[in-house]
């Protein structure tokens, strides 16, 4: 509450110690103290003690009136596998270390359908390593006879999207080519950087999009 910001908790799901909060704008988040971050290296040189900072994304919670069948595409196509079950919440997790992994589906019921909108999450996003694995999970995609996108160009990967039957917006994207294509990977973040498509909108973006500003780090004593 230093910062002004009203939370919940801590509560305990899933053997794991969550703080719930909202964003300026209503979207609802959560700090998790999980056994998956510490396989990650803090940023050690920030403005937050290394043992306190934020390790990365511990997953995302898709909220659904009831389960019209995101469960079997989540395990079935796109390699997730069964965690654990807490009240109205499934817990799914990948293969991989870190974070990153987990996906929650929560049942509520009369929930709203997908949709897009301030204090809402545009689209859950997953990751394949190459344009050969992007194909091939469009392909079951297709197969299962939801509609699927051709595969887009972002510059920085490649896409394709698709609404689960839930009618959450789901993106498979490629680890490449990477956001360093275009600028050195300790400069990333310090300025805007924009697809070629989109340079022509850079103006109207930049009086869109609201200020950041960057940590202070103090220079180190020699």
């Amino acid at each position: 509450m230093t910062r002004g910001v009203k939370f919940e908790g801590p509560s305990s799901r899933f053997d794991e110690r969550v703080l719930t909060f909202r964003d300026p704008d209503g979207l609802l988040l959560e700090l998790v103290a999980s056994p998956r971050s510490s396989r990650v290296e803090p940023w050690r040189d920030g403005p937050v003690p290394a043992e306190h900072a934020i390790r990365g994304v511990h997953g995302v919670t898709i909220w659904e009136d009831g389960d019209r069948g995101t469960a079997a595409l989540l395990t079935g196509t796109l390699g997730f596998r069964p965690a654990g079950e807490e009240g109205q919440r499934l817990r799914f997790e990948s293969d991989a270390a870190g974070t990153g992994t987990v996906v929650d589906l929560r049942r509520a019921p009369r929930f709203w359908r997908g949709a897009g909108g301030v204090g809402t999450v545009h689209h859950v996003a997953f990751r394949v390593a190459s344009d050969e694995a992007q194909l091939a999970c469009r392909a079951q995609i297709d197969q299962l006879g939801i509609e699927v996108t051709p595969v887009v160009d972002r510059q920085y990967f490649r896409s394709v999207y698709f609404r689960e039957p839930g009618g959450v917006l789901f993106e498979i994207a490629t680890d490449g080519p990477g956001f360093a294509t275009d600028e050195s990977p300790a400069e990333l973040g310090s300025s805007l950087k924009l697809p070629p498509m989109y340079e022509s909108m850079r103006d109207r973006l930049v009086r869109a999009l609201p200020s950041v500003r960057l940590p202070q780090v103090a220079s180190p004593e020699v």
